[in-house]
């Protein structure tokens, strides 16, 4: 009999972990290469240039930068909301607190960690106003609501979506920063504000969820 390789630590077949976090990469890589919505685009361009003592005017690098972080920034609010309307709701109330505090993001840094930050924090934020479960238990959104890309995508990537949707939302960001983004552990654990175990349970999580799910077999991925 042939023995099945075993991620380090996760007891997953590496196969079948490598061949679930390309699905994932694939995903976001759909969502990442569609169209920017133009509400979006055109708050960027409005954002007021004019300093006050709190806010001083900062190059137009901050701008370029906003606009370079888009597509990735709009793809990690899809991944927390499951509903592409909420995502760019979220995106939107992102780039005006950004805006409104862009003295405080320090020149050099990343720009992209700053801004999911400010994200989640919103979108936590806007779940506890509402009062609702952050995770969509029941996969109700996730089965009605679908990215715009993914309905174009493959049967596959559709699959995976809906089971991603069923995932409670800390479990979905920590797999998506760190299978579909290629964030470090460590990397996550510090944007997301937790210990490194801890991020490193929700994925190991989050992936066997998904792996069961999808129904997944060693020899499935193996041939992939």
């Amino acid at each position: 009999m042939t023995a099945i390789k075993v991620a380090s630590g996760s007891g997953i077949p590496e196969a079948v972990r490598v061949h679930l976090g390309m699905e994932l990469k694939a995903l976001y890589a759909s969502i990442l290469d569609e169209d920017q919505p133009s509400t979006l685009l055109e708050l960027i361009a409005r954002l007021d240039v004019g300093s006050t003592p709190a806010t001083p005017a900062v190059p137009d690098a901050f701008r370029a930068g906003l606009l370079d972080a888009l597509p990735g920034l709009r793809a990690f609010a899809v991944s927390l909301t499951i509903n592409p309307t909420a995502a760019d709701d979220l995106v939107q109330e992102t780039l005006l607190k950004a805006w409104a505090n862009r003295h405080r993001f320090e020149p050099g840094s990343n720009l992209m960690a700053w801004l999911c930050t400010i994200l989640r924090n919103q979108f936590y934020t806007d779940c506890r106003k509402r009062k609702r479960e952050v995770e969509d238990a029941d996969g109700v959104l996730a089965g009605k609501i679908v990215a715009p890309a993914a309905q174009e995508a493959s049967g596959d990537l559709r699959r995976v979506w809906q089971h991603l949707g069923k995932l409670p939302a800390s479990q979905r960001e920590a797999l998506v920063l760190v299978a579909a983004q290629g964030v470090t552990y460590e990397a996550a654990a510090e944007m997301i504000g937790c210990q490194v175990g801890t991020m490193k349970s929700r994925v190991s999580r989050a992936r066997s969820y998904l792996i069961g799910s999808l129904g997944m077999e060693p020899r499935q991925a193996a041939a992939t």
